[in-house]
């Protein structure tokens, strides 16, 4: 039987995820406190600190939320569910407050005395899945390890985004990232897979 007072908790904590996210996404996480995400969520300062312990512990769940914007709305598996993966990602950078605001903290973290590289970590096991997937299929190369290229697609991808975001402002992060996967396919993945995985923008529109 569903609990009503464990729902009404997800329900809170989702609020003040998002209220965070909004206000980090914004002023970054200097700028935000937790008074303003409080009342944002329509939520007192208290039930912050019974949910989230701090400013740091909301900051730390708006970071590591980030595969559930994403993973949700993909059915693909393998490689290509990695590669929709990333272009769902460049799309929802574009729009989701609880997305942008994840990956300023991600990044800008050591600025404000946080050092968990664990959005990272998690990005990486869950594509480390999804290629081993591929690896067990025969869709990567037998020299290819999926742990190694999941690493490297997250440090990519990051640069990729860092990078659009001074000169575009994100604009281009599409064509950019489908720009990292044409470059990167055929060094990992056997010509039968390349065949038939799609890079388009398309899929991150619509996935």
């Amino acid at each position: 039987m569903p609990d009503p007072k464990q729902d009404r908790a997800v329900q809170s904590r989702q609020r003040l995820l998002v209220a965070a996210a909004e206000l980090f996404d914004q002023y970054g996480y200097q700028g935000a406190n937790v008074s303003d995400i409080a009342q944002r969520a329509g939520m007192t300062l208290g039930a912050l600190y019974f949910h989230y312990g701090s400013k740091q512990g909301v900051a730390e769940a708006v970071m590591n939320a980030q595969p559930q914007v994403i993973e949700p709305l993909l059915e693909s598996d393998g490689l290509q569910r990695v590669i929709d993966i990333t272009l769902v990602w460049a799309d929802r950078l574009q729009v989701d407050p609880l997305l942008r605001a994840g990956v300023r903290l991600a990044v800008e973290q050591r600025g404000h005395g946080l050092s968990d590289p664990s959005s990272f970590d998690g990005w990486a096991a869950i594509l480390t899945g999804h290629l081993q997937v591929a690896h067990d299929r025969g869709d990567l190369r037998p020299d290819v390890p999926p742990t190694a290229v999941a690493q490297f697609i997250v440090g990519a991808c990051t640069g990729v985004q860092l990078y659009s975001q001074l000169v575009t402002d994100r604009a281009d992060l599409m064509d950019r990232t489908c720009q990292m996967w044409r470059l990167l396919l055929p060094g990992i993945a056997t010509d039968e897979a390349r065949a038939v995985t799609t890079i388009d923008p398309g899929r991150g529109r619509t996935a």
